[in-house]
C-alpha cells in the first residue's frame, strides 16, 4: 500500500527492536564507515539544537553502524516486509554538510532558519536515535517531505492539506504580480534617485540664450527698419466725417505717398494729421492726388529733422512668390505687419471707394499678405525692405468687388506697381496734377467680347475714336476688338485701361485688334491727358 504527502497521517511502524535490521544490501553508498558521534555530539561548529519538546526518547541500548536515513514522506512507501525477506532500497548520495537553504528544513543539530517551522519527524522515526549528520534533511517544499516554509502544521504535527482548486494559484499570481510591482518600483525610483544626483527634481531646463540676434534681413529686423518711415492718416471733412489709412514717407521735404481715397474726404477744407509710430502727430496738406491712379501726395506742413524715405525696389522685376511685408492701419489698428508672396503679376483691378466716384485702374501686385480697410495707402516692401507697390485694394467675400465695404481680408490684397506709382508721384509733386497715358478711344467696358471692344454707340463718331488721337492715326474704327497691347492679351476694357496706364506719354507700343475677325497689328504712340475729369 502507498501513502501520498496529502496531510494523512504516517501508517503505525513496527515495534522497534533493541537494534535496527541492518541489511547488507541496505548499506548507502558513499556512508562513512566510522562510528558516529553520540547524539549530544552535534557537528563542530553548529549550533547546539533546540530542546525536544515532549518526553525524551528512550536511549537505544547500543548505537548501531549507522541509523537508515529518514523516508521522505512524498516518496511511496513499501508494504512491511515478511520477516526473512530482504528488500533492497536506493538512498540519494550523501553530500557534505552544509547550511541550510533559505525556506530549507535544517540539517540535525543546526537551528532551523528564521521563520522555518520545525521539520516533523520521518516515519518511523519514533524512538529510533536521531540520524547522523551525514545523512542529510531533504528541501522543504522539493517534493521529498519537509513542509514548504511557513507552511501551518496540523495538531500531530503533520504539514496542512494542500488547497484544492484554482485558489492557491491565484494567491501565488497575485504574490508574484505584488513582488514584480515592488522590484519595479524600486528600480525606477533607483534610476530617479542616479539620474537627478541629488538635486531633488528631474527636470531639466534648456539654458535661455544670453542675447537674442534678430539679423537685418529677418522680417522682424527689416520691420523695424520700416515702421519708423511708416504713418497712420487720419482724415476728416468738414462735416465730421473721416477714415484712416496708412502712408510712408517719400522723401527728406516732408512728402507722403498714399492712395487716393485715404485723402478724398478732407481734400477740399478738411484736416489731415499723420502719426509716426513713436506717436509723434503732424499736420499735414494735399499737394495732389490722381482719382484714377488712386495715388495722392500729402506734405508735412512741419516736417520733423531726419525723416528716413523708404528705399524704393523695381516692380517690374517682381518675380510671383517672391516674399511680401504689409504696414499699415487695419481698423485703426496702427504698425500693423503682416506677411505673404506674390501671389500674382499684372492683375487688372478696377477699383472704387465706395462712394460713387469713378473707379480706379491698376495692373496689380497681388498679394496674400493680410490686408484690410486702413492698410490702403501703406508700402508693400519685398523681402530686401524694399517698396515695391502701394496697398490699394481687396478682393472681399463680404461685398463681391473690388475695393469698398468693410469685410476682412480673404488673402486676395492688391498694390499698385511702385514704378507706376512712382511716375505718378512726380508729376503730382511738380504739378499738382496727375498725367495719363492715352490712345484716345472710347471702350465699352460691359462688353461681352474676347478683348476691350470700342464702343459703337452712345456718343459720335469723332468722340468714340478721336481721329486725330492715337488709335485715329493708326486706322482704328468703332466696333473693333483690340485683343493684345504691348505684347500681351486684352481679354476686356478694364484689363486695356490699366495696362495703358503702366506706361508713360510719349511711349510707342504695339497694338492688335479684330475687324470682321481678321487680326491687325500697328505701333501707336501714347499721347496724353492732363488731370480728372
Amino acid at each position: 500500500m502507498s501513502t501520498e504527502n496529502e496531510g494523512t497521517a504516517a501508517p503505525t511502524p513496527p515495534a522497534a527492536p533493541s537494534v535496527p535490521p541492518a541489511p547488507a544490501s541496505e548499506t548507502q553508498a558513499g556512508a562513512p564507515a566510522s562510528a558516529p558521534q553520540p547524539a549530544d555530539a552535534p557537528p563542530a561548529g553548529a549550533p547546539a539544537p533546540p530542546a525536544a519538546p515532549g518526553p525524551a526518547p528512550v536511549a537505544p541500548p547500543a548505537a548501531p553502524a549507522f541509523a537508515p536515513a529518514a523516508e521522505p514522506v512524498t516518496q511511496q512507501l513499501p508494504p512491511t516486509p515478511t520477516p526473512g525477506t530482504e528488500q533492497t532500497r536506493q538512498f540519494p548520495p550523501t553530500p557534505a554538510p552544509e547550511a541550510p537553504a533559505y525556506g530549507q528544513a535544517p540539517a540535525y543539530g543546526q537551528a532551523p532558519a528564521y521563520g522555518q517551522a520545525p521539520a516533523p519527524a520521518a516515519h518511523g522515526a519514533e524512538g529510533w536515535p536521531p540520524p547522523p549528520p551525514t545523512v542529510p534533511a531533504y528541501e522543504a517544499g522539493g517534493g521529498h517531505g519537509g513542509p514548504v516554509w511557513g507552511a501551518p502544521l496540523t495538531a500531530d504535527g503533520a504539514p496542512a492539506p494542500k488547497p484544492k482548486g484554482k485558489g492557491g494559484l491565484i494567491a501565488g499570481v497575485l504574490v508574484a504580480a505584488l513582488l514584480a510591482g515592488g522590484i519595479g518600483g524600486g528600480v525606477g525610483y533607483w534610476a530617479a534617485e542616479r539620474s537627478n544626483n541629488g538635486t531633488g527634481s528631474t527636470t531639466i531646463s534648456a539654458a535661455t540664450p544670453k542675447d537674442l540676434k534678430r539679423e537685418a534681413g529677418s522680417i522682424a529686423g527689416l520691420a523695424a527698419g520700416a515702421l519708423p518711415s511708416v504713418v497712420t492718416i487720419e482724415a476728416s471733412a468738414g462735416d465730421g466725417e473721416g477714415g484712416t489709412g496708412t502712408g510712408f514717407v517719400y522723401d527728406q521735404q516732408g512728402h507722403i505717398l498714399t492712395n487716393n481715397h485715404v485723402v478724398a474726404s478732407a481734400a477740399n477744407g478738411g484736416k489731415l494729421f499723420a502719426i509716426f509710430s513713436d506717436g509723434k502727430k503732424y499736420d499735414a496738406e494735399v499737394v495732389g492726388r490722381a482719382q484714377g491712379y488712386d495715388v495722392a501726395v500729402l506734405k508735412l506742413k512741419t516736417p520733423p529733422a531726419g525723416l528716413k524715405p523708404l528705399p524704393l525696389g523695381d516692380s517690374d522685376k517682381v518675380a510671383v512668390g517672391d516674399s511680401t511685408i504689409a504696414i499699415g492701419a487695419p481698423f485703426g489698428l496702427s504698425n500693423t505687419v503682416t506677411t505673404g508672396i506674390v501671389s500674382a503679376k499684372n492683375r487688372p483691378v478696377a477699383s472704387g471707394d465706395g462712394t460713387g466716384a469713378k473707379n480706379s485702374y491698376m495692373s496689380a501686385l497681388q498679394t496674400d499678405a493680410s490686408i484690410n480697410p486702413g492698410n490702403s495707402g501703406g508700402p508693400l516692401l519685398d523681402g530686401r525692405g524694399a517698396v515695391i507697390g502701394i496697398n490699394s485694394a481687396i478682393q472681399s467675400a463680404g461685398n463681391g468687388g473690388f475695393g469698398g465695404g468693410q469685410a476682412g481680408s480673404i488673402g486676395l490684397g492688391f498694390a499698385i506697381p511702385i514704378n507706376q506709382a512712382k511716375n505718378v508721384a512726380e508729376s503730382l509733386i511738380k504739378t499738382g496734377k496727375p498725367v495719363y497715358p492715352v490712345i484716345s478711344v472710347s471702350v465699352d467696358l460691359q462688353a461681352k467680347a474676347e478683348g476691350a471692344k470700342i464702343s459703337e454707340q452712345g456718343a459720335a463718331a469723332n468722340e468714340l475714336v478721336d481721329p486725330n488721337g492715337p488709335a485715329g492715326k493708326a486706322g482704328l474704327k468703332p466696333g473693333d476688338i483690340i485683343t493684345e497691347f504691348g505684347g500681351k492679351p486684352v481679354d476686356s476694357g478694364p484689363t486695356l485701361i490699366s495696362m495703358i496706364w503702366t506706361y508713360k506719354p510719349g511711349d510707342t507700343v504695339k497694338l492688335t485688334y479684330l475687324r470682321g475677325g481678321k487680326p491687325t497689328t500697328v505701333d501707336i504712340t501714347l499721347g496724353s491727358r492732363i488731370g480728372d475729369k
